[in-house]
Formats: C-alpha cells, structure tokens, sequence
C-alpha cells in the first residue's frame, strides 16, 4: 500500500485529554485527536497524524519520531538541554525517545504527521 502523507488531512478521532496520553497540562484543556495510518502508538513501527487544541503541556517521548507539520504552529523546548525551536506547516523534526518535551501550541489546533520507532 501506498499512501500520500500531505496537507491533506484525514478526519481525526477525538482522543480526549493529553493527560490520557501521559502528558502533564501547564495551560489551557489541552485535547488529542488522531487517525492511524498504519500500526498503534505501542508497535514497534508506527505512523499517524496527531492534533492537539491550543495550550501548553509536558511529555516525555515514549518511541523515537520523526514528525512534519501539516497544520498550526507549535513551539518545542527540548528540558534536557533547554533549546526552544518554533514549527510551522512543513517543518520537521527528530526527536529520541525519553526526551522530556515542553510544547507549546500557539494555533488554535496544531496537526502533525509522524512515523515513530519503539
């Protein structure tokens, strides 16, 4: 199967609160959404688009992911070395599982689509 990854984004299910997905809540009711393009979260291989509403929350990478903007803007603090990077639609990143990460979404709603490695 062969699927296009663009701006193009799919319906999202609601997820409910980041905290249901082990984030921590600084500001705001910060709620996820998504749609599965192949695998879980918890498989060793997996890819999905992933949305959050505006606000400011804490979590700690759980899978190693490479991530391109599709919608919003985000600000990331990486809290292990303290660098603090501002994302737009298709902009990217890398980050390594374990990596505590400050977001900070400063749209309305902020989607991203991302392949990750348990």
């Amino acid at each position: 199967m062969l699927t296009k990854i663009d701006r193009t984004i799919p319906p999202l299910d609601s997820w409910g609160s980041v905290t249901n997905l082990g984030s921590e809540i600084i500001e705001g009711d910060v709620q996820a959404m998504g749609h599965i393009v192949h695998g879980a979260p918890t498989d060793p291989v997996s890819c999905a688009y992933f949305g959050v509403t505006r606000g400011k929350f804490r979590m700690t990478y759980p899978f190693d992911e490479h991530a391109v903007v599709v919608e919003g803007t985000v600000t990331l603090t990486d809290e292990a070395t303290g660098t603090t990077t501002s994302y737009g639609v298709g902009d990217a990143w890398f980050v390594r599982k374990g990596t505590p990460v400050l977001w900070d979404v400063t749209s309305d709603r902020f989607v991203k689509n991302y392949f990750a490695i348990a």
